[in-house]
């Protein structure tokens, strides 16, 4: 019934994607402004704390970022945006900048019908950020402020699509139609709107890779360390309805590379992270 819908949705997606003058969604506005600034080689701080203190939303969570427990281990607050991107690192700021842009999504009208797969989807965001950073740093030994941001970003696909299928009332009511629409298309979806808002490529790899299943000796790329925070976010905090077998987990991947207290480590210290995730962005 709903299927000439669905493509309609991925037609009208194909073509604001691939056109040379691409309208973005409304909620991504200040992650793009902020995408933009970061480009330049020459942005200084000042420059950045000007855009971030011309959103309140955004300059709160900066300043929240800043003095959270585990960026201000010596307890000396700081009260303005500039100090506060000098304490969080100015790539921190795109973090911030999408966690705002959800956020303002999330409580949208436009995203009341989709209200129980959004709370599940936000958690399992900071749950994959989260694991993503720990096992950048503790495993992969890579940056750490890029995992936790690609896995902030690699369900982005998910969001946009609900947010362009909330305008038709007979997909919404069609749960295993747009189920089906948002696990089959969310990681090509995510990797197209992401190269359209020029991230680095090794983001954009990811974000396309995350649902593609594989074995892995050694977590040594970005794409890696993305795929198994995913694995391992799932198997307590998947977005995805169980009704149309969404609780099936593959976890062979993590079983050859993690032995059971290894894996319980990471975990751990994931549920430390993400505990200074939520409450940072207020989430």
């Amino acid at each position: 019934m709903s299927k000439p819908i669905t493509f309609k949705i991925l037609e009208d997606i194909a073509k604001d994607l691939s056109g040379s003058e691409i309208t973005f969604p409304t909620f991504l506005d200040i992650t793009f402004q902020v995408r933009t600034a970061l480009k330049d080689p020459n942005l200084s701080v000042e420059q950045l704390a000007k855009l971030v203190g011309a959103e309140p939303l955004m300059s709160t969570k900066i300043i929240r970022m800043a003095n959270s427990a585990a960026l201000n281990p010596s307890g000396k607050e700081v009260a303005d945006v500039k100090n506060g991107i000098i304490r969080v690192g100015m790539e921190a700021v795109r973090s911030v900048s999408f966690a705002v842009a959800m956020e303002q999504l999330l409580k949208s009208k436009q995203m009341q019908p989709f209200e129980g797969i959004s709370k599940k989807l936000w958690e399992h965001t900071a749950h994959v950020a989260s694991l993503a950073r720990v096992l950048a740093r503790k495993v992969a030994r890579i940056n750490g402020d890029e995992a936790m941001f690609t896995g902030l970003v690699h369900d982005i696909g998910v969001f946009y699509l609900m947010s362009r299928a909330a305008g038709f009332p007979e997909l919404v009511a069609d749960k295993a139609e747009l189920h089906s629409l948002l696990v089959g298309w969310h990681d090509n979806i995510g990797h197209a709107l992401l190269t359209a808002l020029g991230s680095p490529e090794s983001v954009c790899t990811a974000v396309l890779e995350h649902e593609n299943e594989r074995q892995i000796a050694e977590i040594k790329t970005l794409s890696d360390v993305l795929y198994v925070a995913n694995k391992i976010a799932n198997r307590t905090a998947s977005w995805r309805d169980p009704e149309f077998g969404g609780s099936a987990v593959d976890t062979s991947v993590l079983d050859s590379l993690f032995d059971a207290a290894a894996l319980k480590e990471i975990v751990d210290e994931s549920e430390e992270e993400v505990a200074s995730l939520k409450a940072a962005l207020g989430a």
